[in-house]
């Protein structure tokens, strides 16, 4: 068991590292090569922090472990919205000022919206994991056409997200180093869901509910770091817009890929109790982002953060469901 528990550990210290590596090495390159940062911006760095739950859903996928993929997106997305902007809130309330932001959250519901129409028959097919990621490239489209025009505004969060772009990177530095993650990303998801799995089926796991914590907590440590990095820079726009990114990234593509790769029936929980959960936190921050006060407060962000506490007690304590 402490093996396993070592061998975990060292997985996702390995999944981190080697997904910001290799979107480093993927955005110093495409700057390179003549890509406008504002592209790279809201492709490359925006799914970059979603990389870690992709490929760990494709390995689950390839073990046959679908629920453990789908348990994966359910609860990175409640991680992301309840614990880390919970957290993040309650160190510095966040000001909501990004345009761009505020025509993002409708389009996250409504993301959020076609994942409970997905789960809704227990079943994720290839026909649906084929929609997912033919709505994924719709909206990374969309996205780029609604930026062009808030970048002519000034809009901040696009400013930030342009600064974040690597440049002066030699070419030579960036394809190393795009080899590198791409060669430790697959071998650090396969330790990390290797052993995740032994650790959960030892205290009477199920696939959902492994996916749903020990994963699921583990995958969304990049958002974690990113968000606490732009409150401490002032970039609260960029801390709120790394969430809505990764959730829409998420739903659509890391839920689309076990689709593709291993079709399954899933367990009525992700439907019957996980899905609702997750639109709830999600709700609560469309309110709290478009109120009257475009903020998310302390006394929201703890609100937040017991949702979260509440939600994962009551999973350790059914474990098996």
């Amino acid at each position: 068991m402490l093996t396993a528990v070592g061998l975990l550990i060292v997985g996702l210290i390995l999944l981190v590292w080697s997904a910001d590596r290799l979107v480093f090495g993927a955005a110093a390159l495409a700057r390179n090569i003549g890509i406008s940062p504002l592209v790279i911006g809201m492709t490359i760095l925006a799914m970059g922090s979603s990389a870690p739950e992709m490929m760990v859903s494709a390995t689950a996928a390839i073990a046959d472990k679908t629920d453990t993929a789908v348990g994966n997106v359910l609860g990175s997305n409640i991680a992301n919205i309840a614990l880390i902007l919970g957290l993040t809130a309650l160190i510095k309330p966040l000001s909501i000022s990004s345009g761009l932001l505020r025509r993002e959250l409708p389009l996250m519901i409504g993301v959020t919206l076609v994942a409970g129409w997905i789960l809704w028959d227990g079943h994720l097919g290839f026909g649906e994991g084929v929609i997912l990621f033919v709505l994924f490239f719709l909206f990374i489209i969309t996205m780029l056409h609604i930026s062009r025009k808030e970048k002519k505004k000034g809009d901040a969060l696009i400013s930030d997200q342009e600064s974040e772009v690597p440049e002066g990177v030699e070419t030579k530095k960036a394809v190393i180093w795009l080899i590198i993650g791409l060669i430790l990303l697959p071998v650090s998801a396969d330790m990390l869901v290797e052993n995740a799995v032994y650790i959960a089926k030892y205290f009477g796991m199920s696939d959902l509910v492994i996916g749903l914590t020990i994963i699921a907590i583990g995958t969304s440590l990049p958002e974690l770091a990113a968000s606490l990095a732009g409150v401490l820079k002032g970039e609260d726009d960029m801390a709120v817009g790394n969430i809505i990114g990764s959730n829409v990234f998420n739903i659509l593509a890391v839920m689309g890929i076990p689709g593709i790769i291993n079709p399954s029936v899933l367990s009525e929980h992700a439907m019957g109790r996980d899905f609702w959960v997750m639109l709830i936190v999600s709700l609560l921050l469309v309110v709290m982002s478009l109120g009257k006060s475009k903020s998310i407060n302390r006394i929201e962000g703890l609100v937040l953060f017991l949702i979260f506490v509440a939600y994962q007690t009551y999973l350790f304590m059914n474990m098996s469901a």
